[in-house]
């Protein structure tokens, strides 16, 4: 009788495009969320980041796909756009924080958690997809 370890592996399906990578959905989705659930509630409050922070959670997945372009071309450029988007993914960390912190009587204190784990998941998600990269490239010079 033959037994099999469950393991949490699932193969991934392969990556066509951009779109294809998990680290450009979950940037999106938190985009979304953040423009939907959180930035009305820091608009109606006159929180002074308000731009930044829209500006920063919307140019996480216009890097991440700036640098799956770049990647192909030179590599150097797409490590760097995917270190900015870790950058722009800490910021958020940091800018939700402070709301959470400062508004706490306005917004949900659940759902400001949960938005910081996703960035916090998602930064070190790039993180990772910085160092296969990275291995590639080195590879690909040998």
């Amino acid at each position: 009788m033959t037994y099999y370890r469950k393991t949490r592996f699932r193969p991934r399906k392969p990556v066509r495009t951009f779109r294809d990578l998990e680290v450009y959905q979950k940037s999106l989705e938190g985009a979304v969320a953040f423009s939907k659930k959180i930035l009305p509630v820091i608009e109606e409050k006159g929180y002074q980041l308000k731009e930044e922070m829209t500006k920063c959670s919307l140019r996480i997945p216009r890097l991440i796909a700036e640098a799956h372009s770049a990647r192909f071309d030179k590599e150097e450029s797409g490590l760097k756009l995917l270190d900015q988007a870790m950058t722009d993914s800490n910021k958020m960390v940091v800018y939700l924080e402070q709301v959470r912190d400062i508004y706490s009587d306005k917004v949900e204190r659940v759902l400001i958690e949960e938005l910081i784990r996703k960035y916090v998941r998602n930064r070190r998600k790039i993180f990772h997809l910085y160092k296969a990269w990275e291995k590639f490239s080195q590879n690909r010079e040998k």
